[in-house]
């Protein structure tokens, strides 16, 4: 009665052979039932243990059981990280550290808006509240006034093993728990994880026909059945210095009138021809409506239209484009490849729609960069794909959350970026962080890796350190902008944008140097230009920033403090 159109009868005939092959793989339904619920009863059993030094638990575990009895207690464990003082730390940021590890978590309230309300205590008011803040189904929007939208759910099947309950149980250790060091703020210096042993009785899959208990961990491994102590360095810092420590690092901190201090300029300006590839630097650039002139005009997509981006293939950024404004063309280079040059004139004969879901869920018209250049990319990645080019009749429009707020940017066009048309950076917050992964690393690190490795198009050097997330426009030379939102970093700053290695301390150094997010530098927006002839960002220019109170930071004068 309620099937749309013809029963799939051809799938019911499957279902038999489908049942049999698991019966034989597994032993049958009641065998799944115990093992998945045997890893989910082991890993409640340590999630709901683990403490911070100061007896604060580390997660709250949203369930209507102890996990005592798989008859009423699905594989499944929904919960909810905290820090040391009991705050949710949000569910995106959550995800994103899990991704680093190659694990991957469902966040939010998982279509089912009732229990997410009952469990963290949401009203509807809140939701009222929390959909006028921009909140929708599916956005990383975690908090809202401090409070959690939603949630993270970690889910067991057959397949599932007892490394796998280990490896998970290890991510929420080294990023909540271990490697602290006292010159951190916000992390313990010695905390105490207490596991409670798993039931004898509780079987895992051995083989493909029999079940038998979860085999003993040696002494070796970090998980086992007596309490662990983990202790690091003793040195804590002053009463007085971790809170200078905590206000400058504090995603609230109000920046003080500088009358007296150098002034704010442009100290590099990047573009990126090519999505994901390697910079291009200059030291002054056109403007354009998009943002900088052929910044992120062309990407590489896979055989399927996808984007493929350094999170899939860390080798991009081995491929330097760069722009000559006056032959017209931009020159790719890679290290054992010919150079091979595109032109910069439009080629509207090979227009195709593709999706770029797995980027910025919208769609934009682009043509094909034809077989000579898909030939070049295809060799050096050494996988099929082609160079696209966003065309210019179709430009896409910015998204609503881009410019909430900001009436006179609605009608601001992107070309193919994430969220906004800039990402500025500045010098005095990559030191501020270069310290923190400097300790945690035990080894020196350049300010110019650093640099590289956020991707920004303006690179400022501002006298304090995240004072850039309390403006809300700047202008630079004759160039308004007004700040969208602050960027919230992704896994490509774990890779070496000139070795192409991954090294996930980055991301752990910016969350825990930020607290508990991962911004890090501003989204800009430029006003649609007037003017027939493009303006011009130069390096050198001076920056003046205009404060969220709407109250102008005074330009410097000629004092001798």
């Amino acid at each position: 009665r309620f099937e749309d159109g013809t029963v799939s009868f051809l799938d019911i005939i499957a279902l038999k052979h489908g049942f049999d092959v698991l019966e034989k793989l597994t032993g049958g339904m009641e065998k799944i039932k115990q093992h998945t619920f045997a890893l989910a009863h082991y890993t409640y059993n340590v999630l709901s243990t683990l403490k911070y030094a100061n007896g604060a638990p580390v997660v709250r575990i949203y369930s209507d059981t102890d996990f005592s009895n798989p008859d009423v207690q699905g594989p499944i464990i929904n919960f909810n990280i905290l820090d040391e003082n009991g705050e949710v730390i949000g569910f995106s940021q959550v995800d994103k550290m899990a991704s680093l590890y190659n694990i991957h978590v469902r966040t939010g309230c998982f279509c089912n808006t009732g229990a997410c309300q009952m469990h963290l205590g949401i009203s509807n008011e809140d939701i009222r509240r929390n959909l006028q803040a921009g909140h929708v189904c599916g956005d990383d929007i975690d908090l809202v006034d401090g409070r959690p939208t939603g949630s993270v759910r970690i889910s067991f099947g057959y397949m599932s093993s007892f490394e796998d309950a280990q490896t998970f149980l290890k991510f929420i250790i080294d990023t909540r728990l271990s490697k602290s060091d006292a010159k951190i703020p916000f992390q313990s210096s010695v905390t105490t994880l207490m596991t409670e042993s798993v039931p004898d009785d509780q079987p895992s899959f051995i083989s493909t026909d029999k079940l038998s208990p979860i085999p003993h961990i040696s002494d070796r491994e970090l998980w086992n059945n007596s309490s662990v102590t983990r202790t690091t360095g003793s040195r804590q810092p002053p009463k007085a210095e971790a809170e200078s420590i905590r206000a400058a690092v504090c995603e609230t901190s109000v920046p003080t009138c500088r009358r007296g201090s150098k002034p704010i300029t442009v100290t590099n300006i990047y573009l990126y021809p090519i999505k994901s590839c390697s910079a291009f630097e200059v030291t002054e650039w056109p403007v354009g409506n998009q943002g900088l002139l052929y910044d992120r005009n062309w990407m590489v997509v896979n055989q399927n239209g996808v984007c493929i981006t350094q999170k899939q293939e860390p080798r991009l950024c081995f491929i330097n484009p760069s722009i000559d404004l006056k032959k017209k063309i931009m020159v790719i280079q890679a290290e054992g490849m010919d150079p091979v040059s595109v032109s910069l004139e439009e080629n509207t004969g090979k227009e195709t729609v593709i999706c770029e879901s797995k980027v910025c869920s919208h769609r934009v018209k682009t043509y094909d960069c034809g077989e000579r250049i898909a030939g070049w990319f295809s060799m050096f990645l050494a996988r099929p794909c082609r160079l696209i080019r966003q065309s210019s009749d179709m430009k896409n429009m910015s998204h609503q959350k881009n410019t909430k707020g900001l009436a006179s940017a609605t009608n601001i066009s992107l070309s193919l970026v994430n969220e906004a048309q800039y990402l500025l950076i500045n010098v005095a917050s990559i030191l501020h962080l270069k310290e923190y992964i400097s300790d945690r690393l035990e080894e020196p690190l350049e300010i110019e890796e650093l640099i590289r490795r956020f991707r920004a198009n303006i690179v400022i050097s501002a006298p304090e350190s995240f004072e850039e997330e309390e403006w809300a426009e700047i202008s630079i030379g004759a160039l308004r902008f007004q700040v969208v939102g602050p960027c919230s970093r992704c896994q490509i700053i774990c890779i070496d944008q000139q070795s192409g290695e991954r090294n996930k301390e980055f991301m752990q150094s910016l969350s825990a140097a930020r607290g508990r997010k991962t911004n890090f530098g501003i989204y800009l927006m430029n006003q649609p230009l007037h003017s027939s002839f493009p303006d011009i960002l130069s390096v050198g220019s001076q920056v003046l920033p205009v404060l969220k109170e709407n109250m102008e930071i005074q330009p410097p004068t000629s004092s001798k403090e």
